[in-house]
């Protein structure tokens, strides 16, 4: 049976899942967490048999049919989504087994399990979608099922509160998206449709269709559409300014947090951005009512590169091992827009890097998470201030975190190559592409170098708190008065298997990963729309050449931050030469500002939400009910209770009076009519 008319079944496998575990789930073994389990497992081999077949034929599987008049559903799997695939289903297939031991006494297994795998469904949809639309309606459906299981305690206060938080967030960029495809259709319709001839079936907003016509849509309206959709990735994916549900997203269970932070929704953003890079490519900068809005990859890099520094500075204080880890996964998606954004230079190179580290970060972060959730399960709270010295009993899941540790610090050799590949964990082997072949190049081409600083100081501190996590979670004296233990197998396992993957995934599959996912876009076709967007993109030969040709030091920049940030922790919360307590007070002003994440709960909240909208909507709505709404209604009862006053005098109960109104009316009535006639 060829693998074309069997890859329905990758989505539609989770949902068969979600409908029987909901249904049957009570009455099964681990809340029917086995159902899930099995179907993801059978959607991972389809997707497996996918990449191969694509990886020998060259040829990406497509699968349409018609939906109304000009629009379609339908799935595409070419090499970007090939790998994105294989990665959702093997991550969450992992994370499903290990919640079968971290949600073993969880009374609510049964509709865990169901939303987990409607979840992991929506982001096979998002992935397989062919046509703008399709993909946003699965991209809704994962931020419904983010709601659910980022409240899923939702007697919780504060986990009903963060589920909303997320809910309502994300909805603004929500918004922006479905605004851009709106606009996307019209300027289909009008600009688009006239050119097309023929009698072959056209769906406007299919991928193929927009890419192979964007020179069509004038240049200011696809700056405009690709910053919209670029709004609805910074929702997803928490950038800056809308990364703000991230942290509270804590709240739900810790195999939510890596369902969301590793396989599924916030890397969704990115492969958005990744998915219609071609139009992000062709959009120029635009004046617009006499200001000048920057081209749009030129808005990714900078909100990205913005978003990874910003973000690990409030890592550096948080002491919820999982908020770190949140953190963390903020900082790392600005990586990874910042990656899309070095495209105006390097072209579509940019996606296979960006896309690369979303890969690794997925191994890396799912273990971290699991690793985190393992802890907790063992010692009961979340606090790094009361764990201490787990190493000596909980040895797999320390060692295991370790490895996703220093992946997630960029630990690596630079210099030392296998088959031109740099010897490093994964976490080292992406992010130091992104800084040298993406940031460096771009910057030695345009002589900015703001992105490329965004970039170094971000890893620096990235190893600063990831090192901070692990010494205070592991190393030391027992702070807590429990007894910890090792996690059961299928949680411990589940931890070994992403661990080999963050240390070793990286330095197997960098070179034959670039040049597959390179695949996905023609290159000379990409040259074509840089023009159209105002960019001269340097080929692969001179982005090799540029970085190859970087001086020592700027090739070593990376691994001295990473190391130095590793040294960093070790003397502050290992060996306790710097005084912790001297730097982490609430007397300390920069401490306060990071401990207070910026006052963005009090700017975002109580300032801007209840103070400015909440009033002026209290202002607008008294205005409306009292002078509209209220007048309206008040006008229209003086109005009649003034002609019942009037009419009320007629009424004198006279008899005679009556008998000559009739008279009257019939004659009138009479003269009328013969009037008529005449």
């Amino acid at each position: 049976m060829a693998v074309d008319n069997i890859v329905f079944l990758i989505p539609a496998l989770p949902v068969l899942a979600f409908v029987l575990t909901l249904a049957f789930g009570k009455k099964l073994p681990s809340g029917g967490g086995h159902i899930p389990i099995l179907a993801i497992a059978i959607s991972c081999i389809i997707s497996v048999l996918a990449f191969l077949q694509i990886n020998k034929t060259g040829i990406p599987i497509e699968v349409s049919a018609p939906w109304f008049s000009v629009l379609n559903v339908g799935i595409l799997i070419d090499p970007l989504a090939s790998v994105m695939l294989m990665m959702v289903t093997f991550v969450s297939l992992l994370i499903h087994i290990y919640a079968i031991g971290y949600m073993a006494h969880d009374p609510a297994k049964p509709r865990y399990f169901a939303e987990t795998a409607l979840f992991t469904a929506a982001m096979l949809g998002v992935v397989l979608a062919d046509n703008i639309l399709q993909f946003f309606i699965s991209w809704e459906l994962v931020g419904l099922c983010s709601y659910l299981l980022i409240g899923f305690w939702y007697r919780k206060p504060s986990a009903a509160a963060a589920g909303k938080k997320a809910f309502l967030t994300t909805r603004v960029g929500d918004v922006l998206f479905l605004a851009g495809i709106v606009i996307l259709y019209q300027n289909m319709v009008e600009h688009v449709l006239p050119h097309i001839t023929g009698h072959e079936t056209v769906y406007l907003l299919q991928f193929s269709t927009i890419f192979e016509n964007i020179h069509h849509i004038p240049s200011g309206q696809l700056t405009i559409i690709t910053l919209l959709f670029f709004g609805g990735a910074v929702g997803k994916s928490g950038q800056f300014p809308l990364h703000v549900w991230l942290p509270d997203a804590m709240e739900g269970p810790t195999t939510v947090s890596a369902l969301i932070h590793a396989a599924t929704m916030v890397t969704a953003g990115v492969y958005l951005v990744a998915r219609t890079f071609p139009m992000f490519i062709a959009s120029p900068a635009i004046e617009l009512a006499g200001i000048t809005i920057p081209a749009t990859l030129t808005v990714v890099a900078y909100i990205g590169g913005f978003t990874a520094l910003f973000a690990s500075t409030m890592g550096l204080v948080m002491n919820d091992i999982k908020r770190v880890l949140a953190f963390s996964t903020i900082s790392q998606l600005g990586y990874m827009m910042l990656a899309l954004g070095m495209g105006s230079v390097i072209g579509a190179a940019a996606v296979g890097i960006a896309m690369f580290h979303l890969i690794n970060h997925a191994f890396f972060k799912a273990c971290l998470f699991l690793c985190a959730g393992s802890v907790i399960h063992s010692t009961g709270t979340n606090d790094l201030r009361e764990m201490g010295g787990l190493m000596g009993k909980m040895k797999i899941t320390g060692i295991t975190m370790l490895f996703s540790s220093l992946a997630l610090a960029g630990i690596g050799i630079p210099f030392l190559k296998i088959l031109d590949t740099p010897i490093g964990t994964s976490g080292f082997v992406s992010k130091d592409a992104i800084i040298i072949e993406g940031s460096y190049v771009f910057a030695h081409m345009t002589n900015n170098w703001i992105p490329f600083a965004f970039g170094i100081l971000a890893a620096l501190l990235t190893a600063i708190y990831t090192f901070r996590l692990w010494f205070m979670a592991f190393t030391g004296k027992s702070r807590q008065e429990r007894h910890p233990h090792e996690s059961p197998a299928t949680m411990t396992g589940v931890l070994s298997v992403l661990a080999a993957f963050a240390l070793v995934f990286g330095m197997l599959a960098f070179l034959p990963f670039l040049d597959f996912v390179g695949q996905t876009y023609d290159h000379d076709e990409i040259h074509h729309l840089a023009v159209l967007g105002g960019y001269n993109v340097i080929g692969h030969e001179e982005i090799l050449n540029v970085a190859h040709h970087a001086s020592p030091i700027i090739i070593l920049l990376p691994v001295i931050v990473g190391v130095g940030g590793l040294l960093l922790a070790w003397i502050i919360y290992d060996r306790r030469w710097i005084s912790v307590a001297l730097i982490g007070n609430m007397r300390n002003p920069l401490f306060r500002i990071l401990a207070k994440r910026y006052y963005q709960h009090e700017i975002f909240i109580e300032l801007i939400s209840m103070k400015f909208t909440y009033g002026v909507l209290a202002l607008t709505s008294e205005f409306s009910d009292r002078k509209i709404v209220d007048g309206i209604i008040d006008g229209i009862s003086s109005f009649f209770i003034g002609g019942a006053e009037v009419l009320k005098k007629i009424q004198t109960g006279v008899v005679q009076n009556y008998a000559t109104a009739t008279v009257l009316g019939v004659a009138l009535l009479a003269l009328v009519l013969s009037w008529g006639v005449i």
